[in-house]
Formats: C-alpha cells, sequence, structure tokens
C-alpha cells in the first residue's frame, strides 16, 4: 500500500508526525512544549492545535509556511486551540503549517535610539544601522498610586493658545480632541518641539504613510536628535497598530527611569481603540457601545495611567494624547471614556478653522486640571476674565450680525468687541513662528500695540 502524501494527512497525524521529527533533532523536548500546527485560517486570525497548556495571552509565536517565517501574537486560548493574530497585514498561513512559541515580546530600548524611527516590533524602519539593544526589559507595571511623584512643575510649550488657557505642569496628560483634518497634527507637533524635554517619543499609530517622513524631517526637524518615533501606518496589520502605542509607552519608561523628563506624543488613541475593536471582534468578542467590545474600555486605562509621574527619584512622562472624534461627535465613546482618564483636555474646532484661526484651540472648552499649578494668582484672574469677554463676544455674534449692536449700551460688551478680536489675533500662531518664552507678555504687548496705533489714527 502506497503512503499518503504528506500535504494530505490530517492536522492530527501531521501533530503525530512533527512528535516524531522533533524528537530524533536537537531539544525535542523543548520544541514539543512550544510548537503547534495550524487548524483554521480566516482573513485576520488563525488557530493553532498544541499552544493552549504553555501559551498566555500576549506571548509572541513564529509561523513558518510557504511564505517564509511571520510572526503573530496569542488573543486568545481555548482547550484545545490558541488564535493568531498576525502582524503582517497577511498571515499567509496553510493547515498544518508548524508555529512555534517564542513568548512575551521584549522591549529593550538604547540611548542611541533617540533620532530613529522603528516599527511595533522595534525594528528599525529608517534605512539606518541595525538597532543597539539594552540590558535590561524594563518594567511596563504602572507606579503605585502612593508610590508617584505629586505633579506640581509647569513648563512651557511656546504654543500661546495652550500656556494661557490650559497651562502644562511635568507628568500631565493632555487629551487634544478633534476631528479630522482640523489641525491636530501640527498643533502635536508644535507641542513635540518644547524644549523642556530631554526625550521626545512619538507614537504614529495609523497615520498615512506619505506623511511620515514630512512629519519627523520637517515638523519634528532638530528636535529628532532627542526623538524615538515608533511608525504603524493605516496599511499596517490591526496588531500592528495595537502594538505601536505599547512599544512607544515602553521606550518612555526606560528613559523615565533614567531620570529623563520624556514627552510622549500618542496620535492617535482613537486609531489604536480601532485596532482592539478590529482584534477583539476578530476573537468572538461582543459589541458592546457603538460597535466597541468591553475589552477595548479595559484597555485605555491601562495604557494611559502608565504615563505621569514616575516613582520618587525617577523621571516623568508627559503625555500629549490625540483623540480624533468621529463626525466631530465629541461625546463618542472612546472620546468621553478617555476624557475622564487625562487630565485635561484642548478642543479644536473646525468653525475655528475655518476662520484661519490656527491652532482652532476653543478655550472656553478646553481645559487644564493642573492649570491652577501653573498659574499665578494674578494670572488665573487675567484668564478668568478672558474667558469670560471671549464667552461674551461668541454668545451676541448672532446679535452683532444682524445689526442689533449698538454701542454705549453695555460697556461689558463694548470691551468685548474691541479686545476679543485683538486677542484672537495675539493668539494665532504656525509652525514657522519663534516659540513664545512669555504668552501673557506678548498678549499684553500685542493689545497695547494695536491700541497705540489707533489712537495715533
Amino acid at each position: 500500500m502506497m503512503r499518503a502524501p504528506e500535504k494530505h494527512l490530517e492536522p492530527e497525524n501531521r501533530l503525530a508526525m512533527l512528535e516524531r521529527i522533533v524528537s530524533r533533532f536537537g531539544d525535542g523536548q523543548t520544541l514539543l512544549k512550544r510548537g503547534g500546527l495550524v487548524t483554521e485560517v480566516s482573513s485576520t486570525h488563525y488557530k493553532v492545535r498544541g499552544l493552549s497548556e504553555v501559551s498566555r495571552l500576549g506571548d509572541i509565536v513564529e509561523h513558518r509556511g510557504h511564505a517564509g517565517t511571520r510572526r503573530g501574537e496569542v488573543v486568545k486560548i481555548n482547550r484545545d486551540e490558541v488564535v493568531i493574530a498576525p502582524f503582517e497585514r497577511s498571515s499567509d498561513a496553510g493547515i498544518g503549517d508548524a508555529v512555534f512559541r517564542r513568548g512575551p515580546l521584549t522591549v529593550t530600548p538604547h540611548v542611541s535610539w533617540r533620532g530613529r524611527a522603528i516599527d511595533a516590533l522595534t525594528r528599525p524602519i529608517d534605512g539606518g544601522a541595525p538597532l543597539l539593544r539594552g540590558d535590561d526589559a524594563g518594567d511596563d507595571a504602572t507606579p503605585g498610586a502612593m508610590s508617584r511623584q505629586r505633579v506640581g512643575t509647569s513648563f512651557m510649550t511656546g504654543v500661546r493658545v495652550i500656556d494661557i488657557f490650559t497651562p502644562l505642569c511635568f507628568g500631565q496628560r493632555l487629551g487634544i480632541f478633534a476631528g479630522s483634518g482640523v489641525g491636530k497634527s501640527t498643533l502635536l507637533a508644535m507641542l513635540a518641539g518644547a524644549d523642556a524635554f530631554d526625550t521626545v517619543v512619538v507614537a504614529l499609530v495609523g497615520e498615512r504613510g506619505r506623511e511620515v517622513r514630512e512629519f519627523l524631517e520637517d515638523t519634528i526637524g532638530d528636535s529628532m536628535a532627542k526623538t524615538v518615533a515608533v511608525v504603524a501606518t493605516s496599511d499596517e496589520s490591526a496588531m500592528m497598530r495595537r502594538r505601536a502605542p505599547d512599544t512607544a509607552m515602553r521606550v518612555a519608561e526606560h528613559f523615565r527611569d533614567q531620570g529623563h523628563r520624556v514627552l510622549l506624543v500618542l496620535d492617535s488613541i482613537t486609531r489604536f481603540a480601532h485596532a482592539l475593536r478590529e482584534v477583539a471582534t476578530g476573537t468572538g468578542e461582543p459589541p458592546v457601545a457603538r460597535g466597541y467590545p468591553a475589552s477595548v474600555f479595559t484597555e485605555l486605562p491601562k495604557l494611559l495611567e502608565r504615563a505621569g509621574p514616575g516613582a520618587e527619584g525617577k523621571g516623568s512622562i508627559t503625555a500629549i494624547i490625540s483623540v480624533l472624534v468621529d463626525g466631530d461627535d465629541h461625546n463618542d465613546p472612546v472620546a468621553d471614556s478617555v476624557r475622564g482618564i487625562l487630565d485635561g483636555h484642548v478642543v479644536l474646532d473646525r468653525t475655528i478653522a475655518e476662520q484661519g484661526r490656527y491652532p482652532p484651540v476653543n478655550p472656553l472648552s478646553s481645559i487644564s486640571r493642573l492649570g491652577g499649578k501653573a498659574w499665578s494668582a494674578e494670572q488665573r484672574a487675567l484668564v478668568t476674565m478672558l474667558k469670560a469677554m471671549i464667552s461674551r463676544f461668541e454668545d451676541t455674534r448672532d446679535i452683532r450680525l444682524l445689526g442689533a449692536y449698538q454701542g454705549g449700551v453695555d460697556a461689558e460688551l463694548d470691551m468685548a468687541v474691541r479686545q476679543v478680536p485683538l486677542i484672537y489675533e495675539a493668539l494665532t500662531q504656525s509652525p514657522r513662528d519663534r516659540p513664545s518664552a512669555d504668552p501673557f507678555s506678548d498678549l499684553a504687548r500685542h493689545l497695547k500695540g494695536k491700541q497705540n496705533a489707533d489712537a495715533g489714527d
């Protein structure tokens, strides 16, 4: 009787054959504990039999098939099989292919990583030399609530509208909330250029591939020398987009533990949530809120809470997180969840952008929960007065457009009509402008200069 070709063997027989082969070559027992066979393939996942007893969620596996060696991650464990999400966009897996467990992904940053661009698996993508690896894998555990330093030291970003209305402190986590095409990436780049930090880590998640090089070379520019960029573009797999923020956070944690003041820029947390949703729904998890499974709202705080001040004697991670609000709905589930975790939020308004005022920050909707630690008593009083004046100006916009406004009737409204347009002029700033070292003085000089010019006329 002729022997059936190997490719026609059932998966159970192929597993038995694999056991016989590896027992003859090398450390057979080690390979048996770590190896399995593909039993089912879908467009986003594949299942492996033989790894259930040794696998843990988050383990990396190595798949060997006709297209070569590919890596994936364990995202679900059943009694008889595990579900693998591949890092490549196409898994290239076939029934009966061998899969080996490689353990959890380790990220070992090195000081030479600054100035480099890497992918979510810490592979260089900038065409430079191979990356040097650090001695330890670091610790991605969130510092204990009572062991963390207190936040209290403010810094200047150089962006006037931010430094006046939503000032930041080292270790703060601020969200930039905006719809698509409003200018959040430009504002993030302006903030990433702040001179107050030793190291900058930029995570570009789901970005357009053509914009990555422009963002790093033109917008980040000279600050790239102290920047580590972690990139997962929109055409990469959900697993790469899911992994990129974690890799960036681990790099930031490494430098924080070295005593650095680290700025972490994550653009965007919404695309990270989309990747979480894609992976979770692929494993059969049901949606609970506008298509998002419950695990998405578990993963968001787990990631964001890792930023902030470090333990006593360590540095800090100041996080600036962009939130892409779907359809300009600032109350969508991801935006609402993230807003409750962060230490403040800056709202970019499409109407302001359409008026040509950049950055299009709405000072009335934006808030910094740590602003009280950054303002002096006089500055706090001034900001309160400015917000009241802007609110009065915006509330009466329709009345003034209809021609119903008459000067001399309401002194406060008269002042708002005169001053608010000048305030808007003073807050307008582009990436090419010089960063502001003293925004309150710049605002005062602009208002005084305009008033003197009007008096001269």
